[in-house]
């Protein structure tokens, strides 16, 4: 009895002993299968994030525009005052806005003492034409008889002599009342051309004194706008070309350069272009002196670098485009932009003429990301529904 119990203690050792010998077995197997997994994985190369389309940079004909800033000022403003000192203004005819033409009336100064001295002026110029008249008589005489010498020498030059004194006073006479009639004249204060009255300091009863402002004048009507253009884009400017400008508060309106100023401000570095504005069109505009103004300068048409707006994408304040290579890897390229029109925008600077640029979908890429270039009618789907990136978030 005792021997057959020993027997069976054996025999149940040795089942245990193979159970255990089979499941060491089995489970080196499958680590061995696990660990072989992933180099089946990494055989096959990384497996692509995104399906993307491409495009590649277009060269176009872009008009070639600089934009530029500034106030609308007089062609010229004309400072009228009197010529005369000492009188007292006695009306004024015009006011602010008032259209006035060359040579018409603005104001009045008293002219009573001016009148006295014209007066006087043509009193004498009477008194000394009648000492002509009786030195002259007196000259003929003496050209009479001084061939019979009835008449002494120097009696008869006396004669000459005081004919030619009398007409000299006569001269002095009218002289004297024409610079009289003169300042009789100019107790009228008049526009010295055509224009519009922009200010009127002139009160009436205060005494003026010659050269004192009493109206400022814009010449002809004529606005100009005074564009400030960085230095740099100066020399492209030319008298003649079109401007398009908008007035704070107005419409856009159509002007012309008329000069470039030969100098640049030290400070802002910026330079100044005149730009005529018509008349009728300013007024309609809503143009005024002292506005500001916002505009472009055309300088005709320049070739670009163009990208679709999709395909550039803005980070952190800089432009940027994934740039497609040959192992179709992307490549997180800076650029710099320039014009935009419609849904194309320029690239100015750091962009291969031949790149293969991801034109959509850009926002879901990273640097070094795999992709797939499929062709643009087949890249209808959203990114989102393509994307298949372990690990990260879906949006």
């Amino acid at each position: 009895m005792t021997l057959k119990k020993t027997t069976w203690a054996w025999g149940a050792a040795v089942v245990v002993l193979a159970v255990g010998a089979i499941w060491l077995f089995t489970r080196d197997g499958d680590k061995a299968a696990d660990s072989a997994a992933p180099t089946a994985k990494s055989a096959s190369g990384p497996k692509a994030a995104l399906s993307v389309s491409t495009v590649k940079p277009e060269r176009s004909q872009w008009p070639a525009a600089v934009t530029a800033t500034g106030s609308i000022a007089a062609w010229q403003e004309a400072v009228i005052g009197p010529e005369l000192s000492g009188l007292r203004l006695m009306e004024v005819r015009v006011n602010v806005g008032d259209v006035v033409r060359k040579g018409q009336v603005l104001a009045v100064l008293q002219r009573d003492a001016v009148q006295a001295e014209v007066n006087a002026a043509r009193a004498n110029v009477a008194q000394a034409e009648a000492n002509l008249g009786e030195a002259k008589a007196n000259a003929d005489r003496a050209r009479v008889l001084e061939p019979s010498e009835a008449m002494s020498a120097q009696e008869a030059q006396r004669a000459y002599t005081a004919e030619k004194t009398a007409a000299a006073q006569v001269a002095s006479a009218k002289a004297s009342l024409q610079s009289n009639e003169l300042r009789l004249s100019q107790t009228q204060v008049v526009a010295s051309d055509d224009g519009v009255i922009s200010a009127r300091p002139a009160t009436v009863g205060t005494v003026v004194q010659a050269g004192q402002e009493l109206f400022r004048l814009i010449r002809q009507h004529r606005l100009e706008w005074r564009a400030e253009v960085p230095a740099a884009d100066l020399l492209r400017v030319k008298p003649g070309m079109a401007v398009h400008l908008t007035p704070a508060g107005g419409q856009e309106m159509l002007g012309t350069v008329r000069m470039v100023a030969p100098t640049v401000d030290a400070g802002t570095r910026n330079g100044l272009v005149y730009v005529d504005l018509p008349v009728q069109a300013g007024a309609r505009a809503g143009a005024r002196a002292g506005s500001f103004a916002t505009g472009r300068l055309d300088l005709g048409t320049a070739e670009g670098l163009t990208l679709p707006q999709a395909a550039v994408l803005l980070r952190d304040g800089f432009n940027y485009v994934f740039i497609v290579g040959a192992d179709h890897k992307v490549t997180q390229t800076k650029i710099s932009v320039g014009r935009r029109m419609q849904d194309r925008i320029e690239v100015t600077k750091g962009l291969p003429a031949q790149a293969e640029v991801v034109s959509s979908g850009g926002v879901f890429l990273a640097d070094g990301d795999t992709v797939r270039v499929v062709p643009a009618t087949a890249s209808s789907p959203a990114p989102a529904a393509s994307a298949s990136v372990p690990g990260k978030a879906q949006p």
